[in-house]
């Protein structure tokens, strides 16, 4: 099957807007109201081969590059992000299993996977929840005891990569096996749905238990000792298609916001053009460029510079959630009533849905705090200077449309190594984009940016003084983020000046001032409105591919048309 592009998957799915479409924002209410499996939307997507965009061709699948699969993913997620759970929840099961699995592992989690069946990962615990080391469920001497919580597709998978307590402390003390769940005698397995969430519903999540399940020859996943260090590095990959959850709610958030405002009037003016809700609209529209930028240069990131993921992409799954989490209240704020209607308007029901979606994406594969604390011990190294900046690398990341080499798992590392290749090249990408834009207030934004950055190190010292408040070393790796992406906003732009982004003309700046100002309030903690003047470029860009029914992203992607 050849790989199903996003305007093939758009002309398939039909206008979310039409009230009549199986497939469209209608139907999602629908079945959120009802807690339902969204069963037909599933099912046509696997028809058309959606299920095989993240498995690697030598298993069946269709996977070329990580930014080809994110923009097709927020495509189908922007309808109902519940799709992600129903086809592709398997992904982790399935990237620890190319990190360290035997062929015939790999061969039958592939034949589950490309019939449209499901290889569920179980980590976490009830008692534990993000904190991995401490992890109850145990297998001694080839038998496993325990219960696993929130394993995604746990009711009706074939089988399940768990991973589980062989040792004492430590990382090294878990393993993982694969489980076929056909050949599991009866009464050593019991699954029961989890507990219902407050987004997302529907979605299969069960509860596992284990009672002297004995575990099969040939069930252990690569070494004794090695499960837990393998089901970190997955989920590196795994964020970078959460995030392509978040800009599908962010797309419909903000679209139906336009739709609005565009022709809501206040007086003789319609609200895109009365300032307090175009302030707000600004505001969301520069966040959701922010975060297209991250999330689309960190999933081209992966395939040039996979060592340094264990940083750049839980800094990037904080800077999408976050700004996706935030232009939904702006939109929220703009929509007033509008907002809480479950019924009796066009559209009732889709805006708290899609609130309530965020709130679990923005958690689903580890809490805000975790997900800092993942990499905030990296700071030291990463923000030290010394490291010079390898040009070529970051060309091959950020020009778009540049070729992109094979991703490789065995590259992904728990920990970077060295100075962050983003930042150490940023001095003089700033520098460059300075001499080249015209505009006065983004170049001091730009001169903000390199300041900011080159006082990282600083504040990572400070952090980590006796004495400190205990927090600051997390501020730190919250400030990393934002800073990280706004250096990767003057990388986009400056390797992509001579062609159109956001549907702007060749070395346009707006978008690249609006991102920036941004990026660099949530740095500071202070709200984005204070940069107001500078965002409005965001909100016109954005406008503008709203017009034309384009996708909300730097690469050209034209939606179904709206009828």
């Amino acid at each position: 099957m050849s790989p199903l592009t996003p305007e093939q998957l758009e002309e398939l799915l039909g206008d979310p807007g039409d009230d009549t479409n199986p497939h469209g924002f209608t139907a999602a209410v629908g079945r959120d109201e009802r807690d339902e499996f969204p069963t037909a939307l599933c099912d046509a997507l696997v028809g058309a081969g959606f299920h095989l965009n993240y498995l690697p061709k030598e298993w069946g699948g269709t996977f070329e590059s990580f930014d080809r699969s994110l923009t097709l993913v927020r495509s189908a997620a922007r309808r109902d992000v519940n799709i992600m759970p129903g086809t592709m929840f398997s992904i982790i099961a399935a990237t620890c299993l190319q990190l360290h699995g035997t062929p015939e592992q790999q061969r039958r989690a592939a034949e589950i996977l490309c019939r449209g069946g499901a290889v569920a990962f179980a980590l976490t615990e009830a008692e534990h929840g993000s904190d991995l080391l401490s992890g109850d469920v145990r297998l001694t001497d080839g038998v496993l005891d325990g219960e696993k919580w929130m394993v995604g597709l746990g009711m009706r998978c074939e089988a399940v990569y768990v991973v589980a307590r062989t040792g004492g402390r430590g990382p090294a003390a878990f393993s993982a096996v694969l489980l076929d769940l056909a050949e599991v005698p009866e009464g050593q397995l019991e699954r029961v749905p989890a507990v219902r969430t407050g987004g997302m519903r529907g979605i299969d999540l069960a509860r596992m238990r284990f009672t002297g399940l004995r575990v099969p020859d040939g069930a252990l996943v690569g070494r004794l000792g090695e499960g837990l260090e393998a089901a970190v590095k997955a989920q590196q990959a795994v964020r970078l298609m959460s995030m392509a959850g978040s800009l599908g709610i962010a797309d419909s958030a903000v679209r139906l916001a336009l739709d609005f405002a565009s022709v809501r009037k206040v007086g003789r003016a319609v609200l895109t053009e009365s300032p307090h809700p175009r302030r707000d609209l600004a505001v969301a529209a520069a966040a959701l460029l922010a975060a297209d930028v991250v999330a689309l240069t960190a999933a081209r990131g992966v395939h040039v510079l996979p060592e340094v993921f264990s940083v750049w992409a839980p800094a990037a799954k904080h800077v999408v959630a976050e700004s996706c989490d935030e232009l939904i209240r702006r939109c929220g704020t703009v929509l007033a009533t509008r907002s809480v209607l479950r019924e009796g308007e066009h559209g009732a029901g889709l805006f708290q849905k899609l609130q309530r979606d965020s709130g679990v994406v923005r958690v689903i594969d580890s809490s805000t705090l975790a997900n800092l604390r993942s990499y905030a011990g990296q700071l030291p190294t990463l923000t030290e200077g010394g490291a010079a900046p390898d040009p070529e690398a970051l060309a091959a990341v950020y020009t778009l449309g540049a070729d992109l080499p094979a991703y490789e798992t065995d590259r992904l590392d728990m920990f970077a190594r060295g100075a962050d290749p983003v930042l150490a090249g940023l001095p003089d990408a700033a520098v460059a984009v300075a001499e080249l834009v015209e505009d006065e207030q983004t170049g001091a934004l730009l001169r903000q940016v390199a300041q900011a950055v080159s006082g990282l190190g600083e504040l990572t010292r400070a952090a980590q003084q006796r004495g400190a408040d205990p927090n600051a070393l997390v501020d730190a790796a919250e400030r990393y983020a934002w800073l990280h992406a706004a250096a990767s906003c003057v990388h986009l732009w400056h390797a992509n000046r001579d062609r159109s982004l956001y549907g702007t003309t060749p070395g346009s700046a707006g978008w690249l001032g609006a991102t920036l100002g941004y990026l660099l309030a949530r740095a500071d903690g202070v709200d984005p409105r204070r940069h107001g003047a500078v965002l409005t470029p965001a909100l016109d860009a954005v406008a503008a591919l709203r017009e034309t029914d384009q996708l909300f992203t730097a690469l050209p992607v034209r939606l179904a048309p709206t009828r």
